[in-house]
């Protein structure tokens, strides 16, 4: 399942970045980040499947990323992509205006999911569960996502990976090295260490995932600086093996 990480305020000099691995069916057809609208300008993989996107970043500073959520029931064919709400999210002037549009949805339209959404003032993990939707506001610091609940203490996967971000982040405020993060975070997302959750396939219980029709398709870093200008980087293919290269901002 996908990962994604966020640091909410904990920079001075980037009061948003965000770090997410995606996890998909290979023989899903995707595209590396392009311009996805023009007004307002936004920038993300387009999914060629349904047509929208699973992260992005907009001209006007909101990030937002989408992780399926795992139910005891699978997914209802029929419903509306839900990463179509994602590119529908980003049109947002804020993160706090997409936020009330979010709890404005009807939850019956979507499959289950957690969406993500910050700018460099507000972040909230807004999910969508089988008893309605709910928001939680995210406080100042690092925050893990798959695909349970924020920072799940029942997965060792993000437990682990939750300390490992932590740790980076404490080094980059120590030294302020920019491309030292960047190595950090490259290498927590390339990490193949199983831990294992009894709530998954061993093969899922990593970071970096590899099997013979699912795995870890691309990975993603986004700063937000103090400015409202994007950095923004992509590997097209798995963080352990592809580079991260600069990529478009909006």
């Amino acid at each position: 399942m996908c990962t994604l990480a966020i640091y909410v305020q904990r920079f001075a000099e980037f009061p948003l970045v965000v770090a997410a691995n995606r996890d998909e069916f290979l023989a899903r057809p995707a595209t590396a980040p392009l311009l996805l609208s023009i007004a307002p300008r936004v920038v993300g993989g387009r999914d060629l499947f349904a047509g929208g996107t699973w992260l992005g970043i907009s001209e006007h500073g909101v990030a937002a990323g989408l992780l399926n959520r795992r139910t005891a029931e699978p997914p209802v064919d029929g419903k509306r992509s839900r990463g179509l709400l994602l590119l529908e999210t980003l049109a947002a002037a804020s993160a706090a205006d997409a936020a009330r549009a979010l709890a404005a949805i009807d939850p019956d339209t979507y499959n289950a999911f957690t969406l993500l959404v910050a700018d460099a003032t507000t972040a909230v993990a807004a999910q969508n569960r089988p008893d309605g939707m709910h928001l939680t506001p995210l406080d100042p610091g690092v925050h893990v996502l798959s695909n349970l609940d924020v920072n799940d203490p029942m997965c060792p996967k993000v437990a682990r990976s939750h300390e490992r971000f932590a740790r980076a982040g404490d080094a980059f405020q120590r030294d302020g090295d920019a491309g030292a993060f960047r190595a950090a975070l490259r290498a927590i997302l390339s990490d193949h260490t199983i831990a294992l959750d009894p709530r998954l396939p061993d093969a899922l219980g990593s970071l970096c995932v590899h099997t013979e029709t699912f795995g870890t398709r691309c990975s993603s870093l986004a700063f937000l600086d103090r400015r409202g200008a994007w950095r923004h980087w992509f590997a097209d293919g798995a963080p352990c093996r592809a580079v991260y290269e600069p990529a478009l901002i909006p």
